[in-house]
């Protein structure tokens, strides 16, 4: 046995124990998410405030705001926030309002706030606190949401509905990629929702900007505004950190997963998913550093497996136990892909016939994910500058922000 062997078999079985955790979890987030959504959705709904922050128009910005407007909710005052009145979206918005205006009344008001610029922290959090500012009194819930997702008729009722336990301080959502017809938003939706079924029903769920409540009473007693959105780029790690930091619990509701789409160049996609990392890497180092560690054993693995295989003094049954296992692995990490696809199938019955076609990128993926995941974490231990929205940011610290620059509109 060569030394080669002896440290694939080391790393392989580090790997494969890793890999059938990952499997677990898998049916774990399966087994919530049918649990939750065979459940009634509770009776609390006081009046809410649902803040969105918007940058851009596209295609798909009229029917989601649509979508906001009609829930199935007693009454919520709907806040939508740009940047400035240059960007492509308050035109838009300001005839949909105008249109809605002279419609019949309804349990949601809606307007339109326009921030500025921001000097202190990330445009989107700028645009939030505006938000805020703006909103009608009364609401004892504070809603935050992504002007890219398109939710159900009872997203914000089952959002709002776990904050009547007390001991629940904030709920979320996730955004869920389904594929579209190219080869990159099919990468998109395997990559993210890899990150998706991270969340459950354990203590270690995370806030998703996109989807996400609070009471508006926790909010001022955490002092998230003062102390945790003052200089960040970051609403929903900075929010979840002022959860975990007053001892209060983030709940994950299945039935808040929220349907997204997006297609971009290879190099965009990139961008984003370094963006993403990087972020983690200031504001959630210790979640950085296991993804990384994670991600070397996985490559390192298959590594020290291809050059067993590919090399010339391996005997044969060592080439056949390495390929026995690399295919084991890939076969485990297919399986949790598979879960990925029935979890969409089943929260996106809608989409039955388009999933029937391209869901299989969800676990066709599997092969891909992992390098591209590799690559994000290990440019994320080295770069601090992102762009987001056309914005340019040096992440100082997670306390710590600095605008280094801006695209002309």
């Amino acid at each position: 046995m060569g030394g080669m062997f002896v440290t694939f078999i080391i790393l392989g079985i580090l790997l494969l124990a890793q890999s059938a955790q990952s499997l677990r979890d898998g049916f774990r987030f399966l087994t919530y998410v049918r649990r939750r959504r065979a459940q009634q959705i509770g009776d609390y709904a006081p009046k809410a405030a649902v803040i969105i922050p918007v940058t851009g128009a596209d295609e798909a910005l009229e029917a989601n705001i649509a979508a906001f407007r009609a829930q199935d909710y007693p009454q919520y005052e709907l806040v939508l926030v740009v940047g400035t009145e240059k960007d492509p979206a308050y035109g838009m918005l300001s005839s949909l309002l105008k249109e809605a205006a002279r419609g019949p009344g309804g349990p949601c008001n809606a307007s339109l706030v326009v921030a500025g610029p921001s000097h202190a922290q990330g445009q989107k959090v700028h645009n939030l606190l505006r938000g805020l500012d703006a909103m009608g009194p009364g609401a004892e819930v504070l809603v935050f949401a992504d002007a890219d997702a398109r939710p159900g008729s009872t997203w914000l009722r089952s959002l709002v509905a776990p904050l009547a336990a007390r001991d629940v301080t904030v709920t979320t959502g996730f955004r869920w990629y389904l594929p579209g017809k190219t080869f990159v938003s099919q990468l998109r939706a395997a990559w993210d929702t890899s990150i998706a079924t991270f969340m459950g029903e354990h203590d270690s769920s995370f806030p998703w900007g996109g989807s996400m409540a609070i009471r508006a009473d926790n909010f001022k007693r955490l002092q998230v505004r003062e102390r945790y959105w003052a200089s960040t780029v970051s609403d929903d790690y900075c929010l979840g950190r002022a959860v975990h930091d007053g001892g209060g619990r983030i709940r994950f509701e299945p039935r808040c997963l929220v349907a997204s789409r997006q297609d971009s160049t290879f190099a965009g996609f990139i961008g984003w998913t370094n963006r993403q990392i990087i972020i983690t890497r200031v504001y959630a180092p210790r979640l950085w550093a296991l993804g990384l560690a994670s991600h070397l054993l996985y490559s390192l693995a298959f590594v020290c497996g291809f050059f067993v295989l590919l090399g010339p003094s391996a005997a044969g049954w060592e080439r056949i136990a390495v390929g026995g296992l690399l295919a084991v692995i890939l076969g485990l990490g297919m399986g949790k892909g598979k879960i990925r696809a029935i979890v969409a199938r089943e929260i996106f019955p809608e989409e039955s016939r388009f999933l029937a076609r391209y869901g299989k990128c969800y676990w066709h993926m599997t092969l891909l994910v992992p390098w591209v995941m590799l690559w994000n974490f290990v440019v994320a231990g080295f770069v601090r500058t992102i762009e987001w929205s056309g914005v340019r940011y040096r992440l100082r610290s997670d306390h710590d922000v600095e605008i280094v620059g801006r695209e002309r509109q």
